[in-house]
Protein backbone atom coordinates (compact mmCIF):
# COMPACT_ATOMS: atom_id res chain seq x y z
CA UNK A 1 0.00 0.00 0.00
CA UNK A 2 2.76 2.47 0.90
CA UNK A 3 5.05 1.66 -2.05
CA UNK A 4 4.53 4.93 -3.94
CA UNK A 5 4.66 7.07 -0.80
CA UNK A 6 7.72 5.22 0.47
CA UNK A 7 9.53 5.68 -2.85
CA UNK A 8 8.84 9.43 -2.88
CA UNK A 9 9.85 9.98 0.75
CA UNK A 10 12.97 7.83 0.42
CA UNK A 11 14.03 9.71 -2.73
CA UNK A 12 13.52 13.06 -0.97
CA UNK A 13 15.50 11.99 2.08
CA UNK A 14 18.24 10.53 -0.12
CA UNK A 15 18.60 13.93 -1.82
CA UNK A 16 18.77 15.65 1.57
CA UNK A 17 21.40 13.20 2.84
CA UNK A 18 23.59 13.83 -0.22
CA UNK A 19 24.10 17.46 0.83
CA UNK A 20 26.96 18.21 3.18
CA UNK A 21 25.21 21.24 4.66
CA UNK A 22 21.55 22.25 4.58
CA UNK A 23 20.12 25.68 3.91
CA UNK A 24 16.60 26.92 4.55
CA UNK A 25 16.02 26.63 0.80
CA UNK A 26 16.98 22.93 0.90
CA UNK A 27 14.51 22.35 3.74
CA UNK A 28 11.74 24.22 1.86
CA UNK A 29 12.34 22.07 -1.23
CA UNK A 30 12.21 18.87 0.84
CA UNK A 31 8.98 20.00 2.53
CA UNK A 32 7.35 20.64 -0.86
CA UNK A 33 8.26 17.13 -1.99
CA UNK A 34 6.98 15.58 1.24
CA UNK A 35 3.75 17.62 1.01
CA UNK A 36 3.13 16.42 -2.56
CA UNK A 37 3.93 12.82 -1.62
CA UNK A 38 1.41 12.85 1.23
CA UNK A 39 -1.32 14.52 -0.84
CA UNK A 40 -0.81 11.97 -3.61
CA UNK A 41 -1.12 9.26 -0.96
CA UNK A 42 -4.63 10.64 -0.23
CA UNK A 43 -3.72 11.97 3.22
CA UNK A 44 -6.19 14.53 4.58
CA UNK A 45 -5.22 18.06 3.44
CA UNK A 46 -5.42 19.59 6.93
CA UNK A 47 -3.32 16.75 8.30
CA UNK A 48 -0.67 17.31 5.61
CA UNK A 49 -0.57 21.04 6.32
CA UNK A 50 -0.08 20.55 10.05
CA UNK A 51 2.41 17.71 9.57
CA UNK A 52 4.70 19.61 7.19
CA UNK A 53 4.52 22.77 9.34
CA UNK A 54 5.71 20.80 12.38
CA UNK A 55 8.34 19.05 10.30
CA UNK A 56 9.69 22.29 8.87
CA UNK A 57 9.88 23.93 12.28
CA UNK A 58 11.94 21.05 13.66
CA UNK A 59 14.18 20.81 10.59
CA UNK A 60 15.02 24.52 10.71
CA UNK A 61 16.27 24.23 14.26
CA UNK A 62 19.90 25.07 14.94
CA UNK A 63 20.63 21.49 16.03
CA UNK A 64 19.86 20.35 12.46
CA UNK A 65 21.25 23.11 10.24
CA UNK A 66 24.47 23.32 12.25
CA UNK A 67 24.84 19.55 12.60
CA UNK A 68 27.76 17.68 11.04
CA UNK A 69 25.25 15.27 9.48
CA UNK A 70 22.06 17.32 8.87
CA UNK A 71 20.61 14.87 6.33
CA UNK A 72 20.57 12.08 8.91
CA UNK A 73 18.97 14.41 11.44
CA UNK A 74 16.18 15.29 8.97
CA UNK A 75 15.55 11.59 8.27
CA UNK A 76 15.31 10.95 12.02
CA UNK A 77 12.81 13.81 12.43
CA UNK A 78 10.66 12.59 9.51
CA UNK A 79 10.61 9.10 11.03
CA UNK A 80 9.58 10.43 14.46
CA UNK A 81 6.89 12.74 13.09
CA UNK A 82 5.50 10.05 10.78
CA UNK A 83 5.18 7.71 13.77
CA UNK A 84 3.54 10.47 15.83
CA UNK A 85 1.10 11.17 12.98
CA UNK A 86 -0.10 7.56 13.12
CA UNK A 87 -0.45 7.56 16.90
CA UNK A 88 3.02 7.46 18.44
CA UNK A 89 3.31 4.14 20.25
CA UNK A 90 1.00 1.13 19.92
CA UNK A 91 -2.00 0.84 22.25
CA UNK A 92 -3.14 -2.32 24.04
CA UNK A 93 -6.71 -3.55 24.44
CA UNK A 94 -8.31 -3.14 27.86
CA UNK A 95 -8.82 -6.56 29.46
CA UNK A 96 -11.26 -7.29 32.28
CA UNK A 97 -9.88 -8.19 35.71
CA UNK A 98 -12.41 -11.03 35.93
CA UNK A 99 -14.94 -12.57 33.58
CA UNK A 100 -14.88 -12.27 29.80
CA UNK A 101 -13.49 -9.16 28.12
CA UNK A 102 -16.21 -8.00 25.71
CA UNK A 103 -15.05 -6.47 22.42
CA UNK A 104 -17.77 -4.82 20.31
CA UNK A 105 -16.93 -4.63 16.61
CA UNK A 106 -18.64 -1.98 14.47
CA UNK A 107 -18.31 -0.83 10.87
CA UNK A 108 -20.01 -0.39 7.53
CA UNK A 109 -21.12 -3.25 5.32
CA UNK A 110 -18.29 -4.35 3.06
CA UNK A 111 -15.50 -3.20 5.36
CA UNK A 112 -14.49 -6.79 6.14
CA UNK A 113 -15.85 -6.65 9.69
CA UNK A 114 -16.95 -10.28 10.05
CA UNK A 115 -13.63 -11.58 8.71
CA UNK A 116 -11.82 -9.13 11.01
CA UNK A 117 -13.71 -10.58 13.99
CA UNK A 118 -12.41 -14.06 13.19
CA UNK A 119 -8.87 -12.79 12.56
CA UNK A 120 -8.85 -11.00 15.91
CA UNK A 121 -10.20 -14.13 17.60
CA UNK A 122 -7.33 -16.17 16.17
CA UNK A 123 -4.73 -13.56 17.13
CA UNK A 124 -5.97 -13.40 20.74
CA UNK A 125 -6.20 -17.20 20.82
CA UNK A 126 -2.53 -17.38 19.80
CA UNK A 127 -1.83 -15.23 22.87
CA UNK A 128 -3.38 -17.85 25.15
CA UNK A 129 -6.90 -16.40 25.39
CA UNK A 130 -10.02 -18.57 25.33
CA UNK A 131 -12.03 -16.64 22.73
CA UNK A 132 -15.66 -16.86 21.59
CA UNK A 133 -17.57 -14.95 18.91
CA UNK A 134 -21.15 -13.64 19.04
CA UNK A 135 -23.07 -13.60 15.74
CA UNK A 136 -25.21 -10.45 16.08
CA UNK A 137 -25.27 -9.39 12.43
CA UNK A 138 -28.80 -10.42 11.54
CA UNK A 139 -29.11 -7.94 8.66
CA UNK A 140 -26.69 -9.23 6.04
CA UNK A 141 -27.61 -12.51 4.34
CA UNK A 142 -25.30 -15.39 5.33
CA UNK A 143 -23.41 -13.25 7.89
CA UNK A 144 -24.10 -15.77 10.65
CA UNK A 145 -23.00 -18.69 8.48
CA UNK A 146 -19.85 -16.80 7.48
CA UNK A 147 -18.93 -16.14 11.11
CA UNK A 148 -19.51 -19.80 12.05
CA UNK A 149 -17.23 -20.92 9.20
CA UNK A 150 -14.56 -18.35 10.01
CA UNK A 151 -14.84 -19.14 13.72
CA UNK A 152 -13.91 -22.77 13.06
CA UNK A 153 -10.82 -21.65 11.15
CA UNK A 154 -9.92 -19.34 14.04
CA UNK A 155 -10.46 -22.17 16.56
CA UNK A 156 -13.05 -20.02 18.36
CA UNK A 157 -16.55 -21.03 19.46
CA UNK A 158 -19.43 -19.07 17.90
CA UNK A 159 -22.61 -18.20 19.79
CA UNK A 160 -25.48 -17.83 17.36
CA UNK A 161 -29.30 -17.93 17.41
CA UNK A 162 -29.98 -17.46 13.72
CA UNK A 163 -31.36 -14.25 12.25
CA UNK A 164 -34.88 -14.11 13.70
CA UNK A 165 -34.04 -12.93 17.22
CA UNK A 166 -33.25 -9.35 18.15
CA UNK A 167 -29.45 -8.81 17.89
CA UNK A 168 -29.45 -7.00 21.25
CA UNK A 169 -30.91 -10.10 22.93
CA UNK A 170 -28.43 -12.35 21.11
CA UNK A 171 -25.55 -10.20 22.37
CA UNK A 172 -26.79 -10.33 25.96
CA UNK A 173 -27.32 -14.10 25.78
CA UNK A 174 -23.82 -14.54 24.33
CA UNK A 175 -22.25 -12.64 27.23
CA UNK A 176 -24.09 -14.92 29.65
CA UNK A 177 -22.85 -18.00 27.79
CA UNK A 178 -19.29 -16.70 27.80
CA UNK A 179 -19.43 -16.18 31.57
CA UNK A 180 -20.84 -19.65 32.23
CA UNK A 181 -18.22 -21.32 30.02
CA UNK A 182 -15.31 -19.34 31.46
CA UNK A 183 -14.29 -17.60 28.24
CA UNK A 184 -11.55 -14.98 28.43
CA UNK A 185 -12.78 -12.88 25.50
CA UNK A 186 -16.08 -12.43 23.67
CA UNK A 187 -15.98 -10.63 20.30
CA UNK A 188 -19.39 -9.31 19.24
CA UNK A 189 -19.97 -8.99 15.47
CA UNK A 190 -22.64 -6.37 14.75
CA UNK A 191 -24.57 -5.41 11.62
CA UNK A 192 -23.22 -2.85 9.19
CA UNK A 193 -24.96 -0.59 6.70
CA UNK A 194 -23.99 0.97 3.40
CA UNK A 195 -23.55 4.27 5.22
CA UNK A 196 -23.80 5.69 8.73
CA UNK A 197 -27.53 5.97 9.49
CA UNK A 198 -29.90 6.17 12.45
CA UNK A 199 -30.79 2.47 12.36
CA UNK A 200 -27.16 1.41 12.53
CA UNK A 201 -26.30 3.79 15.35
CA UNK A 202 -29.44 2.99 17.38
CA UNK A 203 -28.78 -0.77 17.20
CA UNK A 204 -25.12 -0.30 18.09
CA UNK A 205 -26.03 1.94 21.04
CA UNK A 206 -28.58 -0.61 22.28
CA UNK A 207 -26.08 -3.48 22.15
CA UNK A 208 -23.45 -1.34 23.82
CA UNK A 209 -25.81 -0.41 26.65
CA UNK A 210 -26.85 -4.03 27.20
CA UNK A 211 -23.42 -5.76 27.14
CA UNK A 212 -21.20 -2.92 28.45
CA UNK A 213 -18.15 -3.75 26.29
CA UNK A 214 -14.62 -3.15 27.53
CA UNK A 215 -13.52 -2.17 24.00
CA UNK A 216 -15.38 -0.80 20.99
CA UNK A 217 -13.41 -1.23 17.77
CA UNK A 218 -14.37 0.42 14.49
CA UNK A 219 -13.47 -1.55 11.36
CA UNK A 220 -12.60 0.60 8.34
CA UNK A 221 -11.55 -0.35 4.82
CA UNK A 222 -8.21 1.18 3.81
CA UNK A 223 -9.12 0.78 0.13
CA UNK A 224 -11.79 3.49 0.46
CA UNK A 225 -9.14 6.13 1.16
CA UNK A 226 -10.45 9.36 2.66
CA UNK A 227 -13.94 7.86 2.86
CA UNK A 228 -12.59 5.57 5.57
CA UNK A 229 -11.52 8.61 7.57
CA UNK A 230 -14.92 10.25 6.97
CA UNK A 231 -16.67 7.11 8.23
CA UNK A 232 -14.49 7.06 11.36
CA UNK A 233 -15.22 10.74 11.95
CA UNK A 234 -18.99 10.21 11.50
CA UNK A 235 -18.94 7.26 13.92
CA UNK A 236 -16.98 9.33 16.41
CA UNK A 237 -19.60 12.07 16.31
CA UNK A 238 -22.44 9.63 17.02
CA UNK A 239 -20.92 7.12 19.40
CA UNK A 240 -17.69 6.64 21.33
CA UNK A 241 -15.20 4.03 20.13
CA UNK A 242 -11.77 3.13 21.47
CA UNK A 243 -9.76 2.43 18.36
CA UNK A 244 -9.68 1.33 14.75
CA UNK A 245 -9.00 -1.97 13.00
CA UNK A 246 -7.98 -1.15 9.45
CA UNK A 247 -8.52 -3.80 6.76
CA UNK A 248 -6.90 -4.37 3.35
CA UNK A 249 -3.70 -2.56 4.29
CA UNK A 250 -1.96 -4.87 1.83
CA UNK A 251 -3.98 -3.52 -1.10
CA UNK A 252 -2.90 -1.06 -3.77
CA UNK A 253 -4.65 1.97 -2.30
CA UNK A 254 -2.47 4.94 -1.44
CA UNK A 255 -2.51 4.68 2.35
CA UNK A 256 -4.14 7.99 3.23
CA UNK A 257 -6.58 6.38 5.66
CA UNK A 258 -3.85 4.84 7.82
CA UNK A 259 -1.95 8.13 7.92
CA UNK A 260 -4.99 10.33 8.59
CA UNK A 261 -7.34 8.47 10.92
CA UNK A 262 -5.53 9.17 14.20
CA UNK A 263 -5.04 12.87 13.46
CA UNK A 264 -8.66 13.37 12.36
CA UNK A 265 -10.50 11.27 14.96
CA UNK A 266 -8.03 11.20 17.84
CA UNK A 267 -8.49 7.41 18.00
CA UNK A 268 -5.53 5.07 17.45
CA UNK A 269 -5.26 2.25 14.95
CA UNK A 270 -5.12 -0.89 17.10
CA UNK A 271 -4.84 -3.59 14.43
CA UNK A 272 -4.15 -3.86 10.71
CA UNK A 273 -5.19 -6.62 8.33
CA UNK A 274 -2.29 -7.21 5.95
CA UNK A 275 -3.63 -10.05 3.81
CA UNK A 276 -6.57 -12.35 3.14
CA UNK A 277 -5.34 -15.26 5.27
CA UNK A 278 -6.85 -15.59 8.73
CA UNK A 279 -3.44 -15.26 10.36
CA UNK A 280 -2.68 -11.98 8.56
CA UNK A 281 -3.75 -9.57 11.27
CA UNK A 282 -1.13 -7.58 13.17
CA UNK A 283 -0.98 -5.24 16.12
CA UNK A 284 -0.49 -1.80 14.62
CA UNK A 285 2.74 -0.18 15.77
CA UNK A 286 3.02 3.39 14.38
CA UNK A 287 6.77 3.56 14.96
CA UNK A 288 7.32 0.27 13.11
CA UNK A 289 5.06 1.32 10.22
CA UNK A 290 7.02 4.57 9.90
CA UNK A 291 10.30 2.69 9.50
CA UNK A 292 8.68 0.41 6.88
CA UNK A 293 7.49 3.40 4.86
CA UNK A 294 10.97 4.93 4.97
CA UNK A 295 12.59 1.70 3.77
CA UNK A 296 14.21 0.84 7.10
CA UNK A 297 12.34 -2.44 7.57
CA UNK A 298 10.69 -3.70 10.75
CA UNK A 299 13.11 -5.88 12.67
CA UNK A 300 10.94 -6.20 15.79
CA UNK A 301 7.98 -7.63 13.86
CA UNK A 302 10.34 -9.96 11.97
CA UNK A 303 11.73 -11.28 15.29
CA UNK A 304 8.22 -11.77 16.69
CA UNK A 305 7.15 -13.73 13.61
CA UNK A 306 10.27 -15.91 13.83
CA UNK A 307 9.63 -16.62 17.51
CA UNK A 308 6.10 -17.79 16.66
CA UNK A 309 7.35 -20.57 14.37
CA UNK A 310 10.65 -21.58 16.02
CA UNK A 311 10.95 -23.33 19.36
CA UNK A 312 14.18 -23.12 21.37
CA UNK A 313 15.06 -26.80 20.97
CA UNK A 314 14.85 -26.76 17.16
CA UNK A 315 16.80 -23.50 17.03
CA UNK A 316 19.57 -25.01 19.20
CA UNK A 317 19.69 -28.14 17.03
CA UNK A 318 19.93 -26.01 13.89
CA UNK A 319 22.80 -24.02 15.40
CA UNK A 320 24.62 -27.27 16.30
CA UNK A 321 24.30 -28.59 12.74
CA UNK A 322 25.58 -25.33 11.26
CA UNK A 323 28.59 -25.26 13.57
CA UNK A 324 29.47 -28.90 12.78
CA UNK A 325 28.80 -28.32 9.06
CA UNK A 326 26.08 -30.98 9.10
CA UNK A 327 23.39 -28.74 7.56
CA UNK A 328 21.66 -30.70 4.77
CA UNK A 329 19.07 -30.03 2.10
CA UNK A 330 16.57 -31.73 4.44
CA UNK A 331 17.32 -29.04 7.05
CA UNK A 332 17.12 -26.37 4.36
CA UNK A 333 13.65 -27.62 3.35
CA UNK A 334 12.54 -27.50 6.98
CA UNK A 335 13.72 -23.87 7.25
CA UNK A 336 11.84 -22.94 4.07
CA UNK A 337 8.67 -24.37 5.58
CA UNK A 338 9.26 -22.34 8.74
CA UNK A 339 9.58 -19.17 6.65
CA UNK A 340 6.27 -19.96 4.96
CA UNK A 341 4.57 -20.07 8.36
CA UNK A 342 5.69 -16.48 8.90
CA UNK A 343 3.51 -15.33 5.99
CA UNK A 344 3.93 -14.61 2.26
CA UNK A 345 7.56 -14.41 1.18
CA UNK A 346 7.33 -10.80 -0.01
CA UNK A 347 5.77 -9.72 3.30
CA UNK A 348 8.60 -11.36 5.26
CA UNK A 349 11.28 -9.82 3.03
CA UNK A 350 9.59 -6.43 3.36
CA UNK A 351 10.36 -6.47 7.10
CA UNK A 352 14.08 -6.70 6.44
CA UNK A 353 15.99 -3.38 6.48
CA UNK A 354 17.12 -2.20 3.06
CA UNK A 355 15.02 -4.71 1.12
CA UNK A 356 12.90 -2.07 -0.68
CA UNK A 357 14.83 -2.18 -3.98
CA UNK A 358 15.31 -5.94 -3.74
CA UNK A 359 11.56 -6.37 -3.32
CA UNK A 360 10.95 -4.60 -6.64
CA UNK A 361 13.46 -6.90 -8.34
CA UNK A 362 11.76 -9.93 -6.77
CA UNK A 363 8.37 -8.77 -8.03
CA UNK A 364 9.70 -8.18 -11.53
CA UNK A 365 11.32 -11.64 -11.50
CA UNK A 366 8.12 -13.22 -10.16
CA UNK A 367 10.07 -14.45 -7.12
CA UNK A 368 7.27 -15.18 -4.69
CA UNK A 369 5.80 -18.13 -2.81
CA UNK A 370 5.64 -20.11 -6.06
CA UNK A 371 9.43 -20.07 -6.11
CA UNK A 372 9.38 -21.78 -2.70
CA UNK A 373 7.01 -24.37 -4.20
CA UNK A 374 9.54 -25.06 -6.98
CA UNK A 375 12.44 -25.36 -4.54
CA UNK A 376 10.42 -27.70 -2.31
CA UNK A 377 9.45 -29.85 -5.31
CA UNK A 378 13.10 -30.20 -6.38
CA UNK A 379 14.28 -31.23 -2.90
CA UNK A 380 11.39 -33.68 -2.44
CA UNK A 381 12.35 -35.32 -5.76
CA UNK A 382 15.77 -36.20 -4.33
CA UNK A 383 16.54 -39.36 -2.40
CA UNK A 384 17.45 -39.08 1.32
CA UNK A 385 21.07 -39.78 0.39
CA UNK A 386 21.08 -36.98 -2.20
CA UNK A 387 19.62 -34.49 0.29
CA UNK A 388 22.34 -35.39 2.79
CA UNK A 389 25.15 -35.38 0.21
CA UNK A 390 24.33 -33.11 -2.78
CA UNK A 391 27.76 -33.93 -4.27
CA UNK A 392 26.27 -37.33 -5.25
CA UNK A 393 23.94 -35.61 -7.74
CA UNK A 394 25.52 -36.24 -11.15
CA UNK A 395 24.10 -35.57 -14.61
CA UNK A 396 21.68 -38.49 -14.75
CA UNK A 397 20.41 -37.82 -11.22
CA UNK A 398 19.83 -34.13 -12.07
CA UNK A 399 17.77 -35.13 -15.07
CA UNK A 400 15.68 -37.52 -12.91
CA UNK A 401 15.16 -34.86 -10.22
CA UNK A 402 14.12 -32.27 -12.84
CA UNK A 403 11.55 -34.67 -14.33
CA UNK A 404 10.24 -35.63 -10.91
CA UNK A 405 9.79 -32.02 -9.80
CA UNK A 406 8.38 -30.71 -13.08
CA UNK A 407 11.29 -28.28 -13.43
CA UNK A 408 14.45 -28.14 -15.55
CA UNK A 409 18.03 -29.39 -15.18
CA UNK A 410 19.33 -25.76 -14.99
CA UNK A 411 16.90 -25.12 -12.10
CA UNK A 412 18.27 -28.16 -10.24
CA UNK A 413 21.84 -27.05 -10.99
CA UNK A 414 21.11 -23.57 -9.63
CA UNK A 415 19.61 -24.90 -6.38
CA UNK A 416 22.53 -27.28 -5.74
CA UNK A 417 25.06 -24.50 -6.47
CA UNK A 418 23.27 -21.96 -4.24
CA UNK A 419 23.02 -24.49 -1.42
CA UNK A 420 26.76 -25.13 -1.65
CA UNK A 421 27.47 -21.39 -1.49
CA UNK A 422 25.14 -21.00 1.46
CA UNK A 423 26.90 -23.84 3.35
CA UNK A 424 30.28 -22.16 2.82
CA UNK A 425 28.91 -18.86 4.10
CA UNK A 426 27.29 -20.48 7.15
CA UNK A 427 30.51 -22.35 7.95
CA UNK A 428 32.52 -19.11 7.78
CA UNK A 429 30.06 -17.16 9.91
CA UNK A 430 29.86 -19.95 12.51
CA UNK A 431 33.64 -19.65 12.97
CA UNK A 432 33.36 -15.91 13.46
CA UNK A 433 34.87 -15.11 10.05
CA UNK A 434 33.62 -12.78 7.36
CA UNK A 435 32.91 -14.94 4.28
CA UNK A 436 34.99 -14.30 1.15
CA UNK A 437 32.31 -13.52 -1.44
CA UNK A 438 34.70 -14.10 -4.35
CA UNK A 439 35.46 -17.63 -3.11
CA UNK A 440 31.77 -18.32 -2.50
CA UNK A 441 30.96 -17.59 -6.15
CA UNK A 442 33.47 -20.14 -7.47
Amino acid sequence: MFDALGDRLQATLSDVRSRGKLTEGDVDKAMREIRLALLEADVNFKVVKQFTATLKERCLGADVLESLDPGQQVAKIVNEELAALMGGSGRELAFAASGPTVILMAGLQGSGKTTACAKLARLLGQQGKNVALAACDTQRPAAVEQLVTMGKRADAHVYEQGTERNPVDIAEWSVGQAKREGRDVLIVDTAGRLHVDEGLMDELAAIRKRVKPHNVILVVDAMTGQDAVNVAEAFGERTEFDGVLITKLDGDARGGAALSVKAVTGKPILYASVGERIEQLERFHPERMATRILGMGDVMTLIEKAEEVHDQDSAAELERKIRKQQFTLEDFLDQLRQVRKMGPLQNVLGLMPGMGKAMKQLRSADMDDRELDRIEAIILSMTPAERAQPELIDGSRRKRIAQGSGTTVPAVNQLVKQFGQMKKMMAAVSKGKMPDMAQLMR
